[in-house]
């Protein structure tokens, strides 16, 4: 599927989607849409979107994650790099999908123009792959702390493959039990 300034390419874990941000380039620079409700329709129906976040990341090697809420304020992600690169990394958590407990890494940064879509029922997390990394990401859900749930983004059972040594992590998300 194409529009104006998205092409949509699923990925392999079937609701994750990568959408290829089509800028409008001159002598100026460029203009690129992030987000449009109505050309993003086809992918998340009435959502609409509740939060917006940004994170700025220091060093390489950073790993925030693996993050998702319970229902009912599970919540679909779109996330963008905006300066530098990341990992960007969902794990399917949804019980009765094929591809249950397996995870898909793709790289977002400033020159590729991709964004990830991650569904509910998915966690969520990055590795900043260099210095001074920045992400923006949309949610369609708001924060709520006692819905929230985390997996170890270093679990053995999942096997996330994190491009470079793991240099800096929160306390909170070092300390979520493996599954």
């Amino acid at each position: 599927m194409s529009s104006k300034r998205f092409d949509t390419i699923p990925m392999p874990l079937a609701g994750l989607v990568i959408l290829q941000r089509q800028p409008i380039q001159d002598a100026r620079g460029y203009l690129e849409r992030m987000y449009c409700r109505d050309e993003l329709r086809d992918i998340l129906g009435e959502r609409t979107i509740c939060q917006i976040n940004h994170t700025h990341n220091v060093l390489a090697g950073t790993v925030r994650g693996m993050h998702y809420q319970l229902p009912p304020h599970a919540e679909c992600k779109i996330v963008s790099c905006l300066r530098g690169a990341i990992f960007d990394v969902a794990i399917d958590l949804r019980q009765r999908s094929p591809t249950f407990l397996r995870w898909h890494g793709e790289v977002l940064s400033a020159e590729n123009h991709r964004t990830l879509v991650i569904p509910e029922g998915f966690a969520h997390g990055f590795q900043a792959l260099t210095d001074d990394t920045e992400v923006l990401y949309f949610s369609t859900a708001a924060y709520a702390p006692f819905a929230e749930r985390a997996v170890n983004a270093c679990d053995p059972r999942i096997g996330i493959v994190w491009p470079k040594p793991i240099t800096c992590m929160s306390d909170k998300d070092r300390s979520h039990a493996f599954l």
